[in-house]
């Protein structure tokens, strides 16, 4: 006879009598069992209801927060995940992306209330990139020591301090201030939400709930086009700024009260065994493909979307700020499928047992492809050029579930974000590259000149094709990605 156990540390959280080696439910008596043994349990029995309650919770560690919840509701539970954990960050993100879109509409406005270069636009708009990236390894340090929801929250409240001097800034260096104050804070929404799903889904979701992620920020991206266009027709871009402090301050308040603490994420693990982690992690030579690969591909879509679309718009093809405003609305709709199409495509590679490796450097692939006629300033299909572009470009989004199948739970944050520094490095030396480059043709009143943004685009293609063939070169390492 297996000992009896309290029932607060029963795996099957029923009568107590599960061995600790039995699979949850067990200890439910020979109905449960003949059910097991059969086809499982019938619909609407309630040992079903109990047992995928019991199965969550093991999944959950025994999570001291939802467990009064989920013994209560056991059919409810996914649905408390969603309310409670998934959607608070997922706001964290779309709140992110917004602030890094903004700059392509108000570009031109900053530009002229500030007698600011192409250079200096591109510096602007790319610091947060810089300052973003720049904080990854320690941000990494902190999800593993200290877990998503403290560190993102923390770090919201520095992103509401930098929107704010942003919204009231008088010079431009107050303005670079606020955007790297923005960046640092922003910085931890994205892995914090990535290391969540690690925390409280199985591993064959990973792909999809990033996916997910990915098209939030695609959505916080959308709000930062025609929505916003309409608003500057009634608004100062201050005024904006001031309500999306409103807004970040309402998502650090859903972190803070809302997301149950998880125990298991404050790990006893040193600073030293932390950096320790990170080394492993540097010295893997399939990290540097995916990352290196990432970076040229960030380069050119991460710098463009955000910024130098717009101008290419307006001085290439001639678009006007609403024409562009609804091009750069298409242009993330086209982000948003894009990530959860490949999200989609991921899981069903996994499902079958088939890395995704080939996806992924396919997608690059097709970037570059749909680069190429933009660097040599083709309007014609101009549209349909710029959302393919855009959507072939989400396919970094498998770069993260690729690499943190390779490395323990317990590491995924310092995975995640040492990989986001080729992401934010890339974007932030592609959007100023642009910048110095195009800046070196005289500037009109109408704006850049045509034949700078074939040089700059070009490089940019350039480096997503050497991304490419470096990370093809290594194509063996990722036989079981």
């Amino acid at each position: 006879m297996p000992q009896r156990r309290p029932r607060h540390l029963d795996p099957a959280g029923g009568s107590g009598d599960a061995d600790p080696g039995e699979a949850p439910g067990a200890a439910f008596g020979g109905g449960t069992r003949a059910h097991g043994a059969a086809r499982g349990p019938r619909r609407g029995d309630p040992v079903r209801g109990v047992a995928a309650g019991a199965h969550l919770r093991q999944r959950a560690h025994h999570q001291p927060d939802l467990e009064p919840l989920l013994h209560r509701r056991p059919r409810n539970a996914q649905g408390l995940i969603l309310l409670r954990v998934t959607l608070p960050f997922l706001a964290g993100y779309f709140l992110s992306y917004n602030y890094r879109a903004i700059n392509a509409l108000l570009g031109p406005l900053l530009a002229e209330e500030f007698a600011l270069s192409a250079a200096e636009l591109g510096f602007l708009t790319s610091v947060y990139f810089l300052a973003f990236g720049a904080f990854q390894i320690p941000l990494g340090v902190l999800l593993d020591r200290f877990g998503p929801r403290r560190v993102n929250a923390s770090l919201l409240l520095v992103a509401a301090c930098g929107a704010l001097l942003f919204a009231t800034g008088q010079s431009y260096a107050e303005l670079v201030t606020g955007r790297a104050l923005i960046g640092v804070g922003v910085s931890g929404c994205l892995m914090a939400s990535f290391q969540a799903w690690v925390l409280w889904h199985p591993p064959e979701r990973i792909a999809m709930l990033n996916g997910i992620a990915f098209a939030t920020g695609g959505l916080g991206a959308i709000s930062a086009s025609v929505p916003l266009e309409l608003l500057l027709r009634l608004l100062g871009w201050r005024d904006i700024f001031l309500i999306l402090v409103g807004f970040n301050f309402a998502v650090v308040a859903l972190l803070a009260v809302v997301v149950p603490e998880r125990a298991q994420t404050r790990r006893g693990e040193s600073l030293a065994e932390s950096l320790a982690g990170v080394g492993r992690i540097l010295v893997d030579a399939a990290f540097w493909r995916v990352g290196l690969a990432l970076f040229g591909l960030q380069a050119a879509v991460g710098s463009l979307l955000t910024l130098w679309m717009a101008t290419w718009l307006r001085d290439v093809a001639g678009y006007s700020r609403a024409e562009v405003g609804q091009m750069l609305l298409f242009a993330n709709l086209a982000l948003i499928a894009g990530f959860l199409g490949y999200g989609r495509a991921a899981d069903a590679l996994a499902r079958h047992g088939r890395s995704a490796f080939p996806l992924f450097a396919g997608g690059i692939g097709c970037a570059a492809a749909c680069l190429a006629p933009l660097a040599l300033g083709v309007t014609v299909a101009a549209p349909l050029l710029w959302m393919l572009f855009v959507g072939c470009g989400t396919v970094g989004s498998l770069a993260y579930s690729i690499l943190t199948r390779r490395y323990p739970r317990d590491m995924a944050g310092r995975v995640n974000a040492t990989l986001n520094i080729f992401t934010f490095s890339g974007a932030f030396l592609g959007q100023w590259g642009v910048g110095l480059v195009i800046g070196r043709w005289p500037q009109s009143a109408a704006g850049y000149d045509p034949q700078a943004y074939s040089y700059a685009f070009g490089l940019l293609w350039l480096a997503i094709l050497a991304g490419l063939a470096w990370l093809w070169s290594g194509r063996r390492l990722f036989a079981n990605a």
